[in-house]
């Protein structure tokens, strides 16, 4: 069973925006709104799927915006939002994850920062939204625009998505409403009972509605960013009979790899040069070699972590390489399955990851096929916010 599946509504039609295509698959930046919002998912490590919800016309639309992206079948959306999100909640329903999330196709500027803090807020409570708060005064007006009163906006929040949710309970409250004319996923919840908090939201989570949004984002979303690269090495020495893991694959050979772990070269130096990126140490540090918890352990779980780190504050990981060092095994035959596996571990698309291999020209300790070394560099995408620590 998946931990956390995300749904992305993009079944609306847009009528406010007044383009020839439907806002969602609109390019922004030479890039299609959707395909910004569906990468922002894929990307997150904590997510396990994503799914789209789309207007049946748009299936072309969808196929070409979302082309090389692991995202899940889209299915059909309601002739309303809500009837839009139930079906994407019984479209899982066979299989459930433990969370969901759900946000809006038009909001792609929404970072790994926000989807953590919504889903961290789960540990405690049903559901949980990001907003913002009301900065200017709020007026009540008839159908004229005649002001009737001025409403008080101490306690007033601007909601945003993604709202998080544990699964059964958003499904079981979606079915008691159905047909009604709820906003978004929070008032479903609210209306039965569940227990919802608000975390903070950002203000670059804008939600795209008219073509002057489109204008206006421009570069939303990247102008407080900064790409940081980390590089990493590791070494392991052949030793006793043992699985041979490479970059999370599994090698037949003759001789596995000598260490603590598992001894994924591949994926050790790897999870350094993540952690390198957003200046966290490296793996001796949060994985250290004698403690019994990490003997025989599998290396995925050091990558995973690294990832994690990197999404906590916010960032991303843009792509990754690697390259294995050594005289035998021969890489060729496993790179694809070693490129899909990193992608996996990280949340990023299988294009995103590069693995490599070559040889010293039997000169040094992995020409003499004693061992086999690895390099690894990685580009990562912080918020400048988030680099107060490492300037």
């Amino acid at each position: 069973m998946d931990d956390c599946i995300a749904i992305i509504v993009a079944a609306g039609r847009g009528h406010r925006f007044g383009g020839e295509l439907p806002k969602q698959y609109v390019n922004l930046g030479g890039v299609p709104v959707i395909r910004r919002t569906l990468e922002a998912f894929i990307g997150h490590p904590a997510v396990d799927g994503v799914l789209a919800v789309i207007h049946d016309d748009d299936r072309e639309f969808f196929a070409a915006a979302a082309a090389g992206l692991s995202v899940m079948p889209p299915v059909s959306g309601g002739a309303t939002r809500q009837g839009s999100v139930l079906n994407g909640l019984e479209a899982i329903s066979a299989d459930p994850p433990r969370l969901v999330l759900v946000h809006d196709a038009a909001r792609p500027f929404v970072d790994a920062a926000t989807i953590h803090r919504v889903l961290v807020a789960l540990d405690d409570h049903d559901g949980a939204l990001p907003a913002l708060p009301v900065s200017d005064t709020m007026k009540r007006v008839d159908s004229a625009g005649a002001i009737i009163e001025t409403v008080d906006r101490a306690d007033l929040m601007r909601a945003q998505t993604p709202q998080g949710f544990r699964f059964q309970a958003l499904l079981d409250a979606h079915r008691a409403v159905a047909g009604e004319a709820l906003t978004d996923d929070a008032a479903v919840a609210e209306h039965a009972g569940l227990n919802v908090i608000v975390v903070d939201g950002d203000a670059a989570n804008l939600k795209i509605t008219t073509m002057e949004d489109v204008h206006a984002s421009g570069g939303a979303g990247t102008q407080d960013t900064e790409t940081r690269t980390g590089s990493g090495f590791d070494t392991h020495r052949f030793g006793p009979a043992r699985t041979l893991w490479l970059c999370g694959v599994e090698v037949p050979h003759e001789r596995g790899l000598d260490g603590h772990s598992d001894a994924d070269v591949g994926l050790h130096a790897l999870t350094d040069a993540v952690l390198g990126a957003i200046g966290a140490g490296d793996i001796g540090q949060h994985f250290p070699p004698g403690e019994a918890a990490w003997k025989d352990a599998a290396s995925d779980l050091f990558l995973a972590r690294a990832a994690e780190l990197v999404a906590e504050r916010g960032g991303r990981i843009v792509n990754v390489d690697v390259t294995l060092i050594c005289e035998a095994p021969r890489i060729g035959p496993y790179r694809e399955a070693m490129r899909a596996r990193i992608a996996e571990i990280l949340g990023i698309a299988a294009g995103r990851a590069s693995v490599k291999g070559t040889t010293t020209e039997r000169l040094g300790f992995t020409g003499r096929g004693e061992g086999i070394a690895a390099q690894a560099s990685v580009a990562v995408e912080l918020p400048r916010d988030a680099l107060e620590g490492l300037d």
